[in-house]
């Protein structure tokens, strides 16, 4: 099924469970301009499902740097790991936030290989995380 195929409910159901706010940074829908887009956890190319267990939000750039990848290498260890599942692992385990709040920094190998995978920390990301600081905005309290 394509995303226009996930229906309202389900779309709403999986935006409540993520606090409105996308799975691998935890920033809110309010400080984007665009809808944050529904995301495949387990990518359908690798045989994931449109059920709402394997959906999550994400901001498009974030949904665009992931793709297909389920797995990444760990920039510190060298080895391939999965990616961060935000409906089964704590963001807090694997990753924090660098002390000006601008950066997501990875605490575990699955966290050093999303914020890689992803591009976390791209420098658009980086840009707009200083403004949302500057605003009291960022980074997201819990």
């Amino acid at each position: 099924m394509s995303p226009q195929s996930i229906s309202s409910a389900v779309r709403r159901r999986v935006r409540t469970a993520a606090r409105n706010r996308w799975g691998y940074c935890q920033s809110s829908q309010r400080y984007v301009l665009g809808l944050l887009e529904i995301d495949h956890i387990l990518p359908k190319a690798h045989g994931g499902s449109d059920d709402e267990s394997n959906l999550w939000l994400a901001c498009r750039m974030c949904n665009s740097f992931k793709g297909t990848q389920i797995t990444a290498r760990d920039p510190l260890r060298g080895r391939r790991v999965r990616l961060f599942n935000p409906r089964r692992q704590r963001w807090a385990r694997h990753f924090y936030w660098s002390e000006d709040g601008t950066r997501i920094i990875g605490r575990t190998s699955c966290g050093r290989a999303t914020v890689a995978a992803l591009q976390l920390n791209h420098v658009i990301a980086v840009i707009v995380r200083r403004e949302w600081v500057a605003a009291g905005w960022h980074p997201p309290s819990d």
